[in-house]
């Protein structure tokens, strides 16, 4: 299972939730990873965790202010990013064109959606996953294994019917290894998570609940 900790623009201590991560990681054998803000990715790569970017731009080099161009997202440290995440939503041909910006400096991909229906349309798009996020459970503390495991299931049965070889992820709401067990029961291969770890008073002994089962 993999483990995705989006910080979000949280006001939290991103390294101290990488370091915290990276020791759990290596502690546990569980795959865990900490996407920061574009500015700290270099200072939580640093850290040995494995860094994501929490968005890369769909362009190249140019005249693209405010943009993070996937080349700068690499050089300071990330192996992925997310995109379409339901907080930075992407039109169908920007999905596309990021995951080519992504592919330029071979970051690994996950995409976003918000159902089965867009699941599938994402998986026809190649990355190497997708993540079902109900936007209404996200920051509730009400996983979406709980609250509607169907969504779980026919999203994973949605991308297999395109490409067997995309991985599904959940998100929304995801805080314990309870919720954790529950996804991979139902089929997914890893979970996105935020405020359960990010806004957690002791976010070492909230990833270390959290990967218990699983460990």
């Amino acid at each position: 299972m993999f483990v995705l900790v989006n910080l979000k623009a949280y006001p939290c201590d991103p390294v101290a939730v990488a370091e915290a991560a990276h020791d759990v990681s290596e502690a546990t054998g569980v795959r865990v990873a900490i996407a920061p803000q574009a500015a700290q990715l270099s200072a939580v790569a640093d850290t040995g965790v494995e860094t994501w970017a929490q968005h890369v731009s769909p362009v190249e080099h140019g005249s693209h202010t405010g943009s993070t161009l996937a080349e700068a997202a690499a050089e300071a440290g990330a192996v992925g990013t997310m995109l379409n995440h339901s907080e930075n939503r992407l039109k169908l041909a920007d999905i596309d064109a990021a995951l080519d910006a992504a592919d330029r400096v071979e970051l690994e991909t996950i995409v976003c959606a918000n159902n089965p229906a867009q699941i599938g349309a994402a998986a026809a798009l190649g990355p190497d996953a997708v993540a079902v996020e109900p936007p209404e459970l996200i920051g509730t503390g009400t996983p979406v294994s709980k609250a509607d495991p169907d969504i779980v299931r026919d999203a994973v049965e949605a991308a297999d019917a395109v490409d067997e070889s995309v991985d599904v992820l959940c998100g929304a709401g995801i805080s314990t290894g309870e919720d954790l067990d529950s996804a991979r029961d139902l089929g997914a291969e890893g979970v996105l998570l935020a405020s359960g770890v990010a806004k957690a008073d002791d976010p070492r002994a909230a990833l270390e609940d959290l990967v218990e089962p699983i460990a």
